[in-house]
């Protein structure tokens, strides 16, 4: 990825050179640029601003610089349409979703306003050389762009493959699945009088799991109450083995809910919608299958089988699904948990299968303590949990 930015105080992005910043470019994976967007002035006091028209307090950005600059970055022979980032507190929020986008650019050019602003006729006229984003770090306003720019430049460059040392690390972080993070401990266990919670030394992964879910969900409700969902702490809602009551509307369920995976898997083959009813009623009668229903509707469900392997017993997980208006809300990790919990007492090991284009599906697989183990065919993913 290449990033340019643009800004009236270029030294204000060296932190860029530390840490992993720092190292992703020594790596070649982030080509960094950074300009004075005075040395496209033509005076002798390299003038940047002037009043407003209309009168009104403060000075505004001048075109001019701006053009000279967009000339001369955006139209060398290098590659894609950029996208150009605006960063300014009338922007659009920036969230981990935002960050995720931007990261899938091949550039990106920051420009970093100060002072009243920009001349709108700048953001007018990049719109017509790359993609504008006008975007805010959050509901207050700083002296100038490029703070703005700092934070989200390091929140997408670290979202970069190659960038993390660790990549698994990237599942087990706020917002990554609509909550806040999770209490996390290291050693000593005790320090001050304060302990760790025993369920975090027990080595019972399924229950550490909920744990940290059910901790994500309590932090969240207190300091984001805007982020949790009704669902995510629905009172109504009912786990329980399937019945044949349920098999009409499981099989409805099943199918809306593998459109989507074939929306996101697009040249894998899903057996899941070529299913007839009949073969539903087949499995939900051999396999363990737990359904979810709330407020008279059956909003989720997962079946489960044990297999033998030359290394034990694996408790095969799948058809997990959750209505497509309540994805993101907590049913699908809930459901996870519930599943793993009913395997049998020999069962060793917990294996599941995804589309590899179904990427929401595997951070939360992940963060379940699931790992990757490769294609388990073209375009499908195996993933792994020792019980």
């Amino acid at each position: 990825m290449r990033i340019d930015v643009l800004t009236i105080f270029p030294d204000y992005l060296a932190p860029l050179e530390l840490s992993l910043p720092g190292k992703a470019r020594a790596k070649g994976l982030l080509d960094l640029r950074v300009h004075d967007l005075r040395q496209w002035t033509h005076d002798r006091h390299r003038t940047v601003d002037d009043t407003p028209y209309g009168g009104g307090a403060g000075m505004v950005m001048r075109p001019e610089p701006w053009g000279a600059a967009f000339d001369a970055l955006l139209e060398a022979p290098e590659g894609a349409r950029p996208t150009i980032v605006f960063t300014t507190p009338s922007g659009a929020p920036f969230t981990q979703e935002v960050a995720r986008e931007l990261a899938g650019r091949e550039r990106l050019v920051f420009a970093c306003g100060r002072y009243e602003g920009i001349d709108q006729r700048v953001l007018d006229h990049a719109a017509s050389v790359g993609e504008v984003r006008e975007i805010s770090l959050g509901d207050y306003v700083l002296n100038g762009g490029e703070v703005a720019a700092l934070a989200i430049t390091e929140a997408v460059v670290r979202l970069l493959p190659g960038f993390m040392g660790n990549p698994e690390s990237l599942a087990e972080e706020s917002h990554e699945d609509g909550l806040l993070e999770y209490p996390v401990y290291t050693k000593p266990a005790a320090w001050r009088g304060h302990e760790v919670p025993p369920v975090l030394l027990s080595g019972d992964h399924a229950s550490i799991a909920a744990w940290r879910r059910e901790q994500a969900v309590r932090r969240t409700a207190e300091r984001r109450p805007d982020l949790v969902h009704a669902s995510v702490l629905l009172d109504d809602l009912e786990v329980r083995l399937v019945q044949p009551g349920d098999v009409g509307e499981l099989y409805t369920l099943q199918r809306a809910c593998w459109v989507q995976e074939a929306q996101d898997n697009p040249d894998v083959e899903i057996p899941a919608l070529g299913e007839s009813l009949e073969d539903v009623v087949a499995w939900a009668a051999r396999d363990h299958v737990l359904v979810a229903r709330s407020a008279g509707r059956l909003v989720g469900a997962v079946r489960a089988r044990a297999r033998t392997t030359d290394r034990g017993t694996a408790w095969d997980i799948g058809r997990l699904m959750v209505a497509p208006d309540l994805h993101g809300r907590g049913l699908g990790r809930m459901l996870l948990g519930r599943i793993e919990a009913a395997a049998p007492a020999d069962a060793t090991s917990y294996e599941l299968f995804t589309g590899a284009g179904s990427l929401r599906n595997q951070r939360m697989y992940k963060k379940a303590g699931y790992r990757l183990r490769g294609e388990a065919e073209p375009g499908v993913v195996r993933l792994t949990k020792r019980r």
